[in-house]
């Protein structure tokens, strides 16, 4: 088939969007597909005519544009098919204070969460009992996070994340073991322990995306029935989001044994270090087998 990569685009996770693409571009000329590389950046306005004469898009963006929905919707303009959510389901997904409403009306945990937008300014104070984090609303690979553990911290925080976009969301820090689950053609995968390094209080930026930036186990060493209940919150949320052919959410899992969901991932990270392809790999699927089941997937929600 004809593919067109598309990666790189605008947001600050431009990078980590460019580096996954230099595998997937491997792994997709030795599955046989011919491949172009498409970045949004230096070429949206030419996105529709090149998607009508492509047979599929892998999108490989993070953040906005990408994980908003909008080359979805245009690419679903164009009749071009790709892996993944669709435009509105990647929208809401991505929108944390939305996502954690549906995982609400589902009785599926999540932290307690406050919303605060840029008109009501960094002033504003928090609602939640300290300490809390304070992150982007839209937006991922944890730019833009800061753990606040005073009432002083709050403002510089709320600031922060103002310079980046104009909505925050003020989450409880819970303290335990961090979780990832992902999902493939609407199975749960094997969960991922996440244990960062170098002293980080969080799975920031840098232990994400630096090799040896944080400790990965998987299968995840917990209770079997701890296993099977993340797996089938995992699957509610999926589901509930409206997503379709993978995602990947994380937990945090208190010591009491409860697990608490934090955000849910439509485009997961496919760089070296990435934690979905480790998890594929882990049930028996090499990288390429990975993107070859994802163009299935997708071929099958909304092939020609």
């Amino acid at each position: 088939m004809h593919v067109i990569l598309i990666a790189g685009g605008w947001s600050d996770e431009r990078e980590v969007s460019l580096s996954g693409a230099r595998k997937i571009h491997s792994a997709l000329e030795e599955l046989g597909h011919e491949v172009a590389f498409f970045d949004p950046a230096s070429d949206f306005k030419n996105l529709l005519n090149v998607a009508r004469d492509a047979d599929f898009a892998f999108i490989n963006l993070h953040g906005t544009p990408g994980e908003d929905g909008l080359i979805q919707a245009v690419l679903d303009k164009a009749g071009c098919p790709y892996q993944g959510a669709g435009a509105a389901a990647s929208y809401l997904a991505l929108n944390k204070a939305a996502s954690k409403e549906v995982f609400e009306d589902k009785g599926i945990a999540t932290p307690d969460w406050q919303f605060v937008t840029h008109t009501q300014g960094p002033d504003t104070p928090p609602e939640l009992e300290l300490p809390v984090f304070v992150k982007p609303n839209k937006g991922g690979s944890s730019l833009g996070m800061s753990l606040v553990r005073t009432a002083e911290e709050f403002p510089a925080a709320l600031a922060k994340v103002f310079a980046m976009c104009q909505s925050a969301l003020v989450e409880t820090f819970i303290p335990g073991v961090e979780l990832t689950c992902g999902i493939l053609g609407g199975r749960p995968l094997p969960l991922i322990m996440i244990t960062p390094k170098q002293g980080a209080p969080f799975f920031d930026y840098e232990n994400k995306y630096a090799a040896d930036g944080a400790e990965e186990i998987c299968p995840a060493p917990v209770p079997e029935e701890i296993t099977s209940l993340i797996q089938a919150q995992m699957v509610t949320a999926h589901n509930a989001l409206g997503l379709t052919g993978y995602s990947r959410g994380d937990f945090i899992l208190t010591q009491d044994g409860t697990p608490y969901l934090l955000e849910v991932n439509t485009l997961p990270g496919m760089t070296p270090t990435s934690l979905l392809p480790r998890a594929a790999a882990q049930a028996g699927l090499s990288f390429a087998e990975l993107i070859a089941e994802l163009i299935r997937l997708g071929l099958e929600e909304r092939g020609r």
